[in-house]
């Protein structure tokens, strides 16, 4: 197996029926999609579901990849938001899941001092609530561009909207992040808890 392979090389082989390509594939790209899903939603179990669809959607023939309008990984991206946005459309107006209740992978912020392990782990919740609570065209930008460190260019094929647009929604996104963590915070900036909680949200 090679695994210099690039994802357009992958899938002409999964086209041609090779199922240990559809593997690598999925395991190349399940985790950035399936983190994406439960930052837009805090659901694990629609994570899950959206996950697989992305990847059945790409096995189907009427599969629209063109490889001229960005890259397979930003179309993978592009269906995931759709069913995202089909699922936020039909879920409107129900209570979010409790936060509470996600798995936070904060083992890796453990320290020696308990006291400074606990305000790390209410940061991090804080931060997870604050990305939660944007208006969902901020959140977007924020999960794809800050956290999944998409460029601006694939951001803007996933979001159909052009690279200025991108620009300017994650810098008003990282303002309202700032003002909403500044009252907790007031010696970080909003990136850069972006970038410490980047792993563990």
């Amino acid at each position: 197996m090679n695994t210099s392979e690039t994802d357009d090389e992958l899938l002409l082989r999964i086209r041609s029926g090779d199922e240990q390509a559809f593997v690598s594939l999925y395991r190349r790209r399940q985790g950035a999609l399936y983190r994406f899903v439960l930052r837009m939603t805090s659901s694990a179990s629609l994570a899950e579901d959206v996950t697989q669809e992305v990847f059945l959607a790409l096995i189907r023939e009427t599969c629209g990849y063109d490889p001229q309008r960005g890259t397979l990984s930003g179309y993978l991206f592009g269906i995931a938001r759709k069913l995202v946005l089909r699922h936020l459309e039909r879920s409107r107006g129900m209570a979010e899941e409790d936060l509470e209740n996600e798995n936070l992978a904060v083992s890796e912020l453990a320290s020696a001092d308990p006291m400074v392990d606990l305000v790390r782990r209410e940061g991090i919740q804080q931060l997870r609530k604050a990305v939660q609570a944007l208006p969902r065209r901020y959140r977007e930008v924020v999960v794809l561009c800050d956290l999944e460190e998409m460029d601006y260019a694939d951001a803007a094929v996933v979001l159909d909207c052009p690279i200025g647009t991108v620009r300017s929604r994650l810098h008003r996104a990282r303002a309202l992040l700032l003002e909403k963590l500044r009252p907790k915070r007031e010696s970080r900036s909003g990136v850069n808890a972006l970038k410490l909680a980047r792993s563990v949200i």
